[in-house]
């Protein structure tokens, strides 16, 4: 139902941290909040290759989390409507222009059998780096 919400089109960039790769913004596809380790997955795939859950990071309200610790995140929500940032690192430098982007998220809901979650594609556009000061 939230599927087509899920990539953010706006703030698609580079990372600022002196690493290779990029930060796209991603929704949950849920009409509720539910907390960090009911997040099994949110996996990412960029220009037609999937970004290993170990070279990404999520970030929500200011709180950045590794895949792995995930699943013992019990005090902290992702609620509906929120953007986390999904932070990924690439082997080489993200280059200015349009990307494919597809993220899909998987959760756990208590009440369902199967798991929830949803996914989206986009095409993004990376803005060029600034070069003035």
């Amino acid at each position: 139902m939230f599927d087509q919400y899920i990539v953010c089109e706006e703030n698609f960039r580079a990372r600022d941290d002196g690493r290779r790769g990029g930060v796209v913004e991603v929704r949950m596809p849920y009409y509720r909040g539910l907390t960090l380790s009911m997040v099994e997955a949110v996996d990412l795939v960029l220009d037609g290759t999937p970004v290993p859950a170990s070279r990404t990071t999520f970030t929500v309200h200011g709180n950045t989390y590794t895949f792995d610790q995930l699943p013992r995140a019990t005090d902290d929500r992702w609620e509906m409507g929120e953007r986390a940032q999904l932070a990924f690192e690439t082997d080489e430098p993200l280059t200015p222009g349009e990307h494919d982007v597809a993220v899909s998220v998987r959760l756990r809901i208590s009440y369902m059998p199967v798991p929830g979650g949803g996914r989206d594609r986009k095409r993004l556009t990376l803005p060029p780096v600034s070069t003035t000061a």
